[in-house]
């Protein structure tokens, strides 16, 4: 079989997932539909219909798009069968009945972006960062009934840097699960695809990524300096970890661990007005350098001191 003669169907929802269609589309596979989230309601009233990321790539290219609200609907699932077939590849979507992923011949492979077994779940970028990992990567893996458990295929590593942020780290693997995506559908061609179980993996733990809420991105001061600072960059730009400051909510994006050189309680706030605006943690100091005050826009720490006045004895809560 040949790339154009192997029938994919692809799944995918956000930016994340349009590098690999992306991919398979200039790269002359057969992709012979898409499956993506219905259009989202934006605006005051919600008479505005948002397409996802990847409708928008499909649409543009010609490509017939289903946008099924539920997965085990049976028009639904009778239209998918229509189709025919040979191999469903998952990037970013939902998590698939069991009619559906079993239902090519081939398969249904999933591009994660975590080094499974580690990170299974909705946020896996965001929770690798968070907890401070220094490499990270993208699986891809058959589907199977447990959520993200299923056979490995193929991981390919790279490193997260101390300054990297989430964003960076989405956009260094966005590139990367298109090729892997390519790499795996020529083995799927070429009959030499193998796959090992997650369990079978030595020295590797299975980790939780789940899904991250407001509560979620609440900073705790108490907890030591490095552990804020890749929390906070663990949700930079979005959805971004949050404080408190006169009962007002502040968003904080970047910052620079410092060592403690005096004892002060944490979260205690130290400026000088004009230049810097550090907080105390439990062994040391945060430099602030952007932030969004509620009701504001994003903005360097040196522009929001130009526009108010932080007190002696402030503090983020």
């Amino acid at each position: 079989m040949t790339k154009e003669e192997l029938r994919i169907v692809y799944m995918g929802t956000p930016d994340f997932a349009v590098e690999s269609l992306r991919a398979l589309v200039e790269g002359g596979y057969n992709v012979v539909a898409v499956i993506t989230m219905p259009d989202k309601p934006m605006g005051r009233h919600g008479s505005v219909l948002q397409p996802s990321p990847v409708k928008q790539y499909a649409v543009e290219h010609g490509l017939k798009v289903l946008q099924p609200v539920k997965l085990k609907d049976p028009d639904f699932v009778e239209e998918l069968r229509a189709l025919k077939a040979d191999l469903q590849i998952v990037v970013a979507f939902r998590m698939l009945p069991e009619v559906v992923w079993a239902m090519p011949p081939l398969g249904t492979f999933n591009a994660h972006a975590s080094l499974l077994p580690k990170y299974r779940g909705a946020a896996p970028i965001n929770w690798a960062v968070i907890n401070g990992e220094t490499e990270t990567g993208i699986t891809t893996f058959f589907l199977k009934h447990e959520i993200d458990t299923g056979d490995i295929i193929q991981q390919v590593r790279i490193p997260i840097a101390d300054t990297d942020n989430v964003e960076v780290v989405h956009d260094k693997l966005m590139h990367l699960s298109g090729q892997l995506v390519i790499e795996t559908v020529n083995r799927i061609i070429d009959g030499t695809v193998t796959s090992i179980p997650q369990d079978a993996i030595e020295g590797v733990e299975p980790t939780p990524a789940p899904k991250i809420f407001r509560d979620t991105c609440r900073i705790d001061w108490n907890q030591p300096t490095k552990r804020i600072y890749d929390f906070i960059r663990g949700l930079s730009p979005y959805p971004a970890a949050w404080t408190t400051l006169n009962g007002k909510a502040v968003k904080i994006y970047e910052t620079e661990k410092e060592p403690a050189h005096e004892a002060k309680q944490p979260g205690s706030i130290l400026s000088d007005g004009k230049t810097f605006l550090k907080v105390a943690t439990a062994d040391g100091f945060l430099n602030i350098k952007s932030l969004q005050l509620e009701g504001k826009k994003r903005m360097p720490t040196t522009d929001l001191l130009r526009g108010i006045k932080i007190g002696e004895n402030a503090f983020f809560v």
